[in-house]
C-alpha cells in the first residue's frame, strides 16, 4: 500500500463503517468489545498510525495529561508515575513527565509549559503549598488538576490524601511501648500536607500516651538525604541522645542511617529507626527495618482515576489512602 494508512483503510479491512473506526480509535466507550477487537486488528495489521496534531484540532483535546513530580530521584514517585502512566494509558491518554527538582521557580516554569502544550489536565505533587505563584499559575492552566498530598486552599482541584497521620501515630506509639520518649523526627518542611499530617500522628500518640512532645528533636526541612544527615549527626551528639528516630521518607531514611554507620551505630542494637515510606533497597539493609507504607501504585492509578473523572464531566473530589505501620526488627528491643 502506498501512502499513509487511513481510517478508510482500516474501515475496508475491518469491514466495518468509517464512523465504527472513528469511534473505536477515539477510545469512545460506547462501542462493543467484538467491534473493538477487529478495528484494533485492522489497524494493527495495516500499520494503522493515527494522526495526533490532526485529532487534537479537530477535537480541541491533546490526549495527554502532565504530571509534575518534586523529585523524580525518589523510587516513590517513579512508582507513582508509572502505576498512573499505565491506567492513563489504557484509557487512550499519554503522560508527559516533568521534574521540579524541589525548586519552586523550576514548578512554576513546568505549568507555564504544560500551559502551552495545551495538555488536557495536569497530576501535580507541588514543592510548596504557599509559595505566591501557585493559584496564580494552576488557576491559568483553565484545566482539570489532580493535587497529590497537597492542600491548596481556594482551588477547584481533585487530590489523592493520604493519611499519614493514622500510620505515624501507630508507629510512635509501638515505640513508646517499648519504653523510647526521647524520639527523633526528622522530614520535609511544615508548608505541606505531608509533613503536618505526619507531625499530627507524631503529636497525638504523645499526646495519647500523656507525655511531653520532644520538640527539640524534631528537624523540619527537607525530604532529601543530606537534610536528613546534617540535623540526624546533630542530634546524636546530644546527652542523652534519641533512643529513636522517625525518617520522613526514603531520602530522609538514607541520610539518617548514613549518621548511624558514621557512628557504628547498629539498628535495632543500639538505636531504634521507622522509615516513612518504603523503598524496594531496605531489603539489603542487616537489620529489617520498620515502616510506614503508603501504596505507590494506588496513589498512581487513582491519581489517574480522577483526572479522568473530571474530563468525563464529574465533579473535582477528594480521596484518601490508608497508611500502614509495620513493626520490624529496626524498632524492637532497644531502650
Amino acid at each position: 500500500m502506498e501512502g499513509p494508512v487511513t481510517i478508510r483503510d482500516v474501515a475496508a479491512r475491518a469491514g466495518v463503517a468509517l464512523s465504527s473506526v472513528s469511534r473505536v480509535l477515539s477510545g469512545h466507550p460506547d462501542v462493543s468489545a467484538s467491534m473493538r477487537a477487529k478495528v484494533e486488528e485492522a489497524a494493527q495489521a495495516l500499520g494503522y498510525e493515527p494522526d495526533l496534531l490532526a485529532q487534537s484540532l479537530r477535537s480541541g483535546a491533546t490526549r495527554t495529561i502532565g504530571f509534575i513530580i518534586r523529585d523524580i530521584a525518589n523510587p516513590l514517585f517513579a512508582v507513582v508515575a508509572r502505576a498512573c502512566e499505565q491506567e492513563l494509558r489504557r484509557n487512550g491518554y499519554s503522560l508527559i513527565l516533568m521534574n521540579s527538582d524541589g525548586s519552586v521557580e523550576t514548578e512554576s516554569k513546568n505549568f507555564a509549559l504544560l500551559r502551552r502544550r495545551r495538555v488536557d489536565g495536569v497530576i501535580a505533587s507541588l514543592v510548596a503549598e504557599d509559595s505566591p505563584y501557585v493559584k496564580k499559575t494552576i488557576l491559568s492552566l483553565r484545566a482539570p488538576l489532580v493535587l497529590l498530598d497537597r492542600d491548596v486552599k481556594g482551588l477547584n482541584a481533585s487530590a489523592v490524601i493520604t493519611d499519614h497521620a493514622i500510620g505515624v501515630k501507630s508507629a510512635t506509639k509501638h515505640l513508646i511501648e517499648a519504653g523510647h520518649r526521647d524520639i527523633a523526627f526528622i522530614s520535609g518542611a511544615a508548608n505541606v500536607y505531608t509533613t503536618r499530617n505526619r507531625i499530627k500522628g507524631f503529636s497525638e500518640a504523645f499526646a495519647e500516651a500523656g507525655l511531653a512532645l520532644p520538640e527539640k528533636l524534631i528537624a523540619l526541612g527537607g525530604f532529601d538525604a543530606e537534610y536528613a544527615l546534617i540535623h540526624a549527626r546533630h542530634f546524636l551528639l546530644k546527652n542523652p541522645r534519641p533512643s529513636a528516630f522517625i525518617a520522613g521518607g526514603i531520602g530522609s531514611t538514607a541520610g539518617v542511617v548514613r549518621a548511624f554507620n558514621e557512628m557504628n551505630l547498629k539498628i535495632g542494637k543500639d538505636i531504634a529507626l521507622v522509615a516513612l515510606d518504603e523503598w524496594p533497597l531496605f531489603d539489603v539493609f542487616a537489620t529489617e527495618v520498620s515502616s510506614v507504607y503508603r501504596d505507590p501504585e494506588a496513589i498512581g492509578s487513582e491519581a489517574a482515576h480522577l483526572i479522568l473523572e473530571v474530563l468525563n464531566g464529574n465533579e473535582p473530589r477528594e480521596s484518601v489512602i490508608d497508611t500502614k505501620f509495620t513493626a520490624r526488627a529496626s524498632s524492637q528491643g532497644v531502650r
